[in-house]
């Protein structure tokens, strides 16, 4: 069984969210602690929805469409189609719902089950009686993202701003943090479980031309799509090359750890297809799959990856 990994590198840019729903307060970025340092980061939640909204522009049939007017998802049936929708699919669904049962009924019927716990048993007389319980509809998403981390460390970038109102002698005052850097985040799924693993190219053509992410209440426009990528095509269950990119303070960008577990034996360069600027390092390495382009190496690891289904009958 094959498994495809994934570890992308975003190209430079300024990350900020626009003002969101309340006034006068700062519109802050998501941070974590990474390396002993603070770094801004994006959710894997936000490249989802960023990956959906891809697919829906494209013309694939989605389920949850983008409302632009409403400012959200609008589901195109009730229950979900993983056949029918690649994001069903893809990026898997969960509803769960209560019993339905009024709240006294339900703890009346809790209640006499606690009692009859505690009462001693008779012979030939036993009585079960269950709560009432909910249910649930769910699908694991086959693929899986992790959070978008950035190169560079975060260190406060904050503008301050100001609008008029219209009622005379009021003014509304906001802040807005930003962050210039690149982003890296990885990705990883099995084929096999989708319902359609003709969708494996639809998945790979999203991750490479994602425009913008989405947050909590706005949007910033922030080039997601690859600057560089690596993949790697294997029977290997882990990926072990996430975020396996590091900038120095010059700026250059470089893969040590990768290029350490390629020489390890780890990693069979074999297994791997890199585009862009960092191929030039790892075709030194050893790794036969590289292009300057990162389309150019999408489509070489599509070509593939139908080659191998197609052996597999």
């Amino acid at each position: 069984m094959y498994h495809l990994f994934g570890n992308i590198l975003t190209r430079y840019g300024t990350a900020a969210n626009n003002r969101g729903e309340s006034e006068g307060n700062i519109t802050p970025l998501q941070k974590l602690c990474w390396k002993g340092g603070t770094h801004s980061s994006v959710s894997a939640e936000a490249i989802r929805w960023a990956l959906r909204y891809y697919w829906q522009l494209s013309g694939y049939s989605v389920n949850r469409q983008w409302d632009e007017d409403t400012y959200q998802f609008s589901p195109q049936i009730a229950d979900f189609d993983p056949v029918q929708f690649i994001d069903d699919d893809v990026l898997g669904y969960m509803r769960a719902e209560a019993a339905k049962v009024e709240n006294n009924e339900s703890e009346a019927a809790s209640a006499e089950v606690s009692a009859e716990k505690k009462a001693p048993s008779k012979k030939g007389k036993s009585k079960s009686k269950s709560v009432p319980k909910g249910t649930k509809l769910a699908r694991r998403g086959v693929l899986e993202v992790t959070r978008g981390v950035s190169l560079l460390e975060y260190f406060g970038d904050v503008t301050f701003n100001s609008v008029s109102s219209s009622q005379k002698g009021r003014t509304s005052l906001y802040g807005t943090e930003m962050h210039a850097t690149r982003y890296q985040y990885g990705f990883a799924m099995t084929p096999h479980r989708l319902k359609s693993s003709s969708r494996v190219s639809a998945i790979l053509d999203g991750l490479i031309s994602i425009g913008e992410v989405a947050g909590n209440h706005s949007r910033f426009l922030y080039d997601f799509s690859p600057d560089s990528i690596v993949l790697r095509w294997t029977h290997d269950f882990s990926p072990r090359f996430l975020y396996c990119f590091h900038e120095d303070e010059e700026g250059n960008i470089s893969v040590p750890e990768l290029m350490q577990q390629i020489s390890s034996g780890d990693i069979d360069p074999e297994e791997l297809w890199v585009g862009g600027p960092i191929s030039a390092a790892l075709q030194e390495s050893g790794v036969p799959h590289t292009f300057p382009g990162v389309k150019a190496a999408v489509e070489a690891l599509k070509a593939a990856i139908k080659k191998d289904f197609s052996s597999q009958g």
